[in-house]
């Protein structure tokens, strides 16, 4: 058994044998073919577990030291390794749930291993041939090619050369001169650079609608939404539910751009004012990095005995990265170590309200890991990713009640600006879900035409947005630095799902913290066993594809807005 009390810098890494691991399923694929009885049949499953585990382990420390250090050529080297031979991995799988939903003894092992599992493998079916094995190769080299793109960015600003996350922290800057300055080195970043950008994602467009139609599908929408894993709906909700936003949620998200204009004593509003939340200054935590762990660790400790075990694990192994840096990937994500059993954060903490919430946001996705890492299906320990984010955008409003903790003094100013921006959020997250339809229906298109019709799309979801002649983003060019776009087309929408849920929570929470608590432990600790619509049952959530659903939702979240004198904060 692998020794899990080992901190993150000790965990080895060993170069994946691919043609080891194809080798053995290949074998279990026989063997289960071949089985004499339900026991020997489910064996195999477990068998390909422990070694798929093994290699997942090893591709996810190879991902995160590259991200942790994009410069690093020894991991940089092992991840073009990685998206060179992953994809056979996936051909021998897919031969082996063929296998599975064939044999003799399906019955046994869908009692065995549960419905849900051979839903998933029936839809997986649908994502994959041999065919397009070079596209999946070329499809995560140019991943990687966009992450050190984005992560190149060195811009001198005060005397020191700074990154994107670093440049953004100035971007909410109290003097309107800083804010447009930053603001003005981040966009000259993108339009240097908007080419290549331009020409990634292009080629993007062009290999995904490939497979698309080397699968049988139309254009990659269906297929985007099959790799995703959603076997409970489709784009005609997802194409419902963007309407339900932008009937409720455009108007407030005008109407509070307004509050702010007002707040801030600047009309109209620019786009280089939007980060500027308050005339005396954002809330900020009142220390650093080290202060903010060690007040995270306090406050889950009197969350609850689960919080408490679990981030005293995360402590325990050093399982955070979350300073930005020079060569370091953006953003933040938490991701999985099997092998360990370990959960990993990882952030570019700025000093910015950003850090507090990214630490809680990862941490939400960590602790729901946590509670599923003894699951024997590897398939239930994450769930979909409309599912996972409720865990974590919940995870941030469960934690308010400590606030104070990081704020102090401008706690009341903090949950303002965090209610806020949650908002804000639904309209640009249904933009984005919009403009990839448009992107995969239409991919013939220019780069060009994809540029305006992503502007067309942020006056109708965003028709506060003023860019005040800043040529990349009134060109329509904004959407380079949202890496999902590049990296995972259709992820995006799924913010907003889980938003929509989490505002749920966080109105249970307020009515009840202890019913409220246990609803979300509750959905927490089912993982995956279930698709979306069948978690929100379990957390006792309303369905946001429902008619009337986000109105109902958005109700006390405007009641709360409108009691705040946010003029005096």
């Amino acid at each position: 058994m692998t020794e899990i009390n080992l901190k993150f810098s000790q965990y080895e890494y060993e170069k994946p044998d691919f043609k080891k691991v194809i080798s053995f399923i290949n074998d279990e694929t026989e063997k289960l073919k071949n089985a004499g009885n339900a026991d020997e049949a489910i064996e195999t499953y477990d068998a390909i577990r422990n070694v798929l585990e093994e290699l997942d382990s090893n591709i996810g420390l190879a991902s995160i030291r590259n991200s942790i250090d994009t410069t690093d050529e020894f991991y940089d080297g092992e991840m073009k390794y990685i998206s060179e031979n992953e994809p056979a991995v996936e051909e021998a799988y897919v031969a082996y749930k063929t296998a599975f939903l064939n044999s003799k003894f399906k019955n046994d092992l869908e009692a065995h291993f549960g419905k849900y599992l051979v839903e998933k493998y029936e839809n997986d079916l649908l994502t994959f041939k041999p065919e397009i094995m070079e596209d999946l190769v070329e499809e995560s080299k140019l991943s990687i090619e966009y992450q050190k793109l984005i992560s190149s960015c060195k811009k001198e600003f005060n005397g020191e050369v700074m990154n994107l996350t670093q440049l953004g922290k100035f971007t909410q800057d109290k003097d309107r001169a800083v804010r447009m300055e930053a603001t003005k080195l981040v966009s000259e970043f993108f339009e240097e650079n908007e080419a290549k950008f331009d020409d990634i994602y292009d080629r993007m467009v062009k290999v995904r609608d490939r497979m698309a139609k080397k699968l049988g599908y139309e254009n990659y929408v269906d297929l985007g939404y099959k790799r995703m894993g959603r076997t409970d709906y489709g784009k005609e909700e997802v194409a419902k539910y963007r309407e339900q936003i932008l009937e409720t949620v455009v108007p407030l998200a005008t109407e509070l751009r307004e509050r702010q204009s007002k707040r801030i004593g600047i009309e109209p509003l620019k786009f280089y004012d939007e980060g500027l939340q308050f005339l005396n200054g954002n809330a900020k935590p009142h220390g650093d990095k080290d202060w903010c762990v060690n007040n995270a660790k306090k406050m889950y400790a009197e969350l609850s005995p689960e919080t408490n075990e679990y981030f005293n694990f995360m402590l325990d192994h050093d399982l955070f990265d979350l300073e930005a840096k020079h060569g370091k990937a953006g953003g933040g994500y938490c991701t999985y170590i099997p092998k360990f059993r370990s959960p990993f954060i990882f952030a570019n903490f700025n000093g910015t309200t950003h850090d507090v919430e990214v630490l809680t946001h990862e941490a939400g996705h960590a602790f729901q890991v946590y509670n599923c890492r003894d699951f024997n299906v590897m398939e239930y320990v994450w769930p979909g990713m409309e599912s996972a984010e409720i865990h974590s955008m919940s995870m941030e409003f469960f934690t308010w009640p400590w606030m104070n903790l990081f704020f102090e003094d401008e706690t009341d100013k903090f949950k303002f600006s965090h209610l806020q921006g949650a908002v804000l959020f639904l309209p640009y997250g249904a933009l984005i879900d919009e403009f990839q339809h448009f992107v995969y229906e239409n991919p013939e298109v220019s780069p060009k035409e994809r540029r305006t019709k992503f502007r067309e799309l942020e006056k109708k979801y965003l028709p506060h947005r003023d860019y005040d002649g800043i040529r990349v983003l009134e060109d329509g060019g904004f959407w380079f630095r949202q890496g999902h776009v590049f990296g995972s087309p259709f992820y995006y929408i799924d913010y907003t799902l889980a938003q929509v849920c989490a505002f749920q929570f966080w109105k249970k929470d307020r009515d009840n913290h202890d019913e409220a608590w246990n609803d979300y432990l509750r959905l927490c600790k089912t993982g995956g066993k279930k698709p979306f619509t069948k978690l929100l049952e379990v957390a006792n959530l309303e369905n946001p594809f429902n008619d009337g659903t986000i109105k109902k939702v958005i109700a006390p979240i405007k009641e709360y807005l409108d009691s705040v004198d946010d003029m005096n904060l």
